[in-house]
Order: C-alpha cells, then structure tokens, then sequence
C-alpha cells in the first residue's frame, strides 16, 4: 500500500497492440505495467486499452483490437475515439497519466480536467514539439532517460522504464550467438550488427519487426543465410525469452542516440549483456564492463566480442532486479504523482526554456534521423507563438 492508496488514475495507453502486447510493442508494454504495478500498490485503475488487453485494472476501451491487428481498423479515427473516451470521463479520476504521445496534450488544453503526467516515449519527430510546448500549460512530464529530455521542456523527473525479473527466466551459462531484437529501421542499427558479427566470426540471430521495409529489404535480406545471419521475424512469448536468454550478448549498436532501449534490461534480467553503442540512454542503463560494453565504433565493438563470454551474468540480472524493476519504476511514477498533486498546475516556462522553444525544430539534440535537411529559403519553423 502507498500514501496515494485509493487515488483515481486513469491510464492512457496506445492502441497499436494489446496491453500487454503479444511480443512487440513497448509503449503498451509499459502503460500495463504501470497500471497493473499501481493497483498492486492500492490505487484505484482504469486502464483505457484496446478491448483483447489484459489487465487487473478495470478496462475501459472502445477500439476491439490493436490497430496492428486488423487492417480493417482506421488508426487516425481510432485513436482520436480512444482519446476522447477517456476526456469524455475525465471528470472520474484524480489524475490521467498518459502513454499515447502528443494528441492527448491538445484534448487536455479544452479541458478543466484533472492534472495529467505525460510520459514522452520519444519524439517521434520534431514537428510535434510544438505540441508539446502548448500542452506544458496542462501536463507534467516524465522523461524515460536523462538523455532524451528536449531543452524547452520541463520534467517532474526521470522515471525508467522496468520489467518483472520473475517474468524472464536467469540462464548462467552464457551462448554461442549474438542477438539483434529490435524493429528493423536505420537508427535500430541491425545493419551494424551484422557487421559485428561478421567481422567477430560469431553467428548472428535477428528477430523483431520490419518498420522500415526497404532498410529491411537493401541492407538486412541479403546478409539471411539461416546460418551466419538467421532472422526469426516476430518472436513472442516463452520463445522470445529462450532466445534472449540464450544468446552471448544483445547487440545494440544505433545510428541515433537512444530514448531507452526495453531489450535492454529484458536481457540483462536473462543474465544477457549488452553490447551496445555509447550515445543516447546506455551509459544510464548499461555499466560498462560488468553488465556490458559500450562502444564507440564498429572496431571497438568487434573487439569486445570475445570478452562478453567472461561477464558475470549474474551481475546483469542484480542490475535489472537494483534499478530497472517494475518496484523501482513505481515508486518513480508514484514520487511525480505526489508532486504532480501538490502542485496541480504545471509552471510556466523558464528562460531558458523560451528560449530554446524558439529554436528551429532542426536545431534539437534528439538528432532525428529521418529529418530532411533545413531547406534554405525557409524562415523558421519555431513553435514560439506557444
């Protein structure tokens, strides 16, 4: 039980998969967790999901199954229903914490609503910043790293993502494959492990989604021998935790600086280090040298390659169990719900934070990948009227 016992929350998860999804989808991942670790804890829990989730909250939906589910399903129309339903009840809780990105922020705006705490997943793109900025009148936010915070935003705090260590199975004995378990897009860097692997002499599996088809196509398809190179596709359940939980290492190496990285502490909850790129969130997740390695460069990464079988995997596992529980991760949302309580209204911005919100959208130090260059005749792009 928790100070906030009783408290009415409303969570607002994203409706691409189930919550929990079947294998891939972290943001649904995370707002079941949250919603179930809280009522866990004594708190009151409605869980706004799509229909087929499965949660110990009460489930309130009005979109059957994940958007990525039945093609049938129009995502645009879906998800402003979804939104609206929760809005629509507002009324009902104490406070929205919500997992579904930027649109909710403008719902809240024509709201008197209760406070809202926004978890940013990641920005998706620059553009949506201005968005963001106009919602910083209504929502608190959480970062889910240090590193993916934007300058002209203000946070209630750094609240890391965490998995139930019971739910994935401890494997000493480490294996004779490295692993590449993400979606297939530049930034993800499959590209680069097959590199690594190659260059290492070291088997390579690779499972997730293609959501970048012809990266996938180009760069990933032709590396497919089933030998060297073996791809998995989708892979849920208990085979997902066989695979994880076998493999030398996780391969980690992205093009751009990571928001979090979920497989992250999946694998280390295994006993799996990580082998992965020094940028973004991974020197706050991984502890170089003990859980893992962070690396600068292929060649360094290669290097490392024959190290990774004399890492304690016992290490990664306490690692997960010390810092990246669904314990940890709920007492951090549970301190920013007290704040966000005491303080009911969000301040307004510093100066420093005007002044980076009059920035161009291309000056941000996400460093998005697929953003065009800053076309030369156009004046600005700042959302500074917010």
């Amino acid at each position: 039980m928790t100070d906030l016992a009783g408290l009415r929350v409303a969570v607002l998860a994203p409706i691409s998969w189930p919550a929990p999804p079947p294998g891939y989808g972290p943001w649904e991942q995370v707002a079941s967790d949250v919603a179930r670790s809280l009522v866990a804890r004594g708190l009151d829990v409605t869980l706004f999901a799509t229909g087929n989730s499965r949660t110990t909250a009460r489930l309130a939906s009005v979109v059957p199954v994940g958007l990525n589910e039945d093609p049938a399903l129009n995502g645009e129309v879906c998800t402003e229903l979804h939104i609206a339903s929760l809005f629509a009840r507002a009324g009902e809780f104490d406070l929205i914490h919500n997992h579904l990105d930027w649109k909710p922020l403008l719902y809240a705006l024509a709201t008197s609503g209760p406070p809202l705490v926004t978890t940013v997943h990641g920005f998706s793109s620059p553009h949506i910043l201005g968005a963001y900025y106009a919602g910083a009148a209504r929502s608190f936010f959480c970062s889910i790293s240090d590193a993916d915070r934007d300058p002209g935003l203000a946070y209630l705090a750094t609240t890391y993502n965490g998995v139930d260590p019971s739910a994935w199975t401890f494997r000493a004995t480490p294996g004779d494959y490295l692993l590449f378990f993400a979606r297939f897009h530049p930034e993800k860097g499959a590209h680069q492990a097959i590199e690594v692997a190659r260059r290492a002499g070291v088997r390579l599996k690779l499972a997730g989604i293609p959501h970048d088809r012809a990266y996938f196509d180009e760069l990933i398809a032709p590396h497919i021998d089933g030998d060297a190179v073996e791809y998995l596709g989708h892979v849920q359940g208990a085979a997902r935790d066989a695979l994880v939980g076998g493999a030398l290492a996780l391969v980690h190496l992205t093009t751009r600086p990571e928001r979090f990285g979920l497989t992250l502490i999946e694998a280390m909850a295994c006993g799996t280090p990580v082998l992965g790129a020094r940028m973004g969130s991974l020197p706050e997740i991984v502890v170089d040298g003990v859980t893992g390695f962070l690396c600068d460069d292929l060649a360094q990464a290669v290097a490392r390659v024959p190290a990774l079988a004399g890492l304690d995997r016992a290490a990664c596992r306490r690692h997960v169990e010390q810092t990246f529980s669904l314990e940890r991760m709920t007492e951090r949302y549970l301190a920013a719900y007290a704040e966000t309580l005491r303080l009911r209204v969000p301040p307004p911005p510093t100066p420093e934070q005007a002044r980076w919100r009059a920035h161009d959208w291309w000056d941000r130090p996400q460093a998005f990948t697929d953003l065009p260059p800053k076309p030369k005749n156009l004046p600005g792009c700042s959302p500074s009227s917010w």
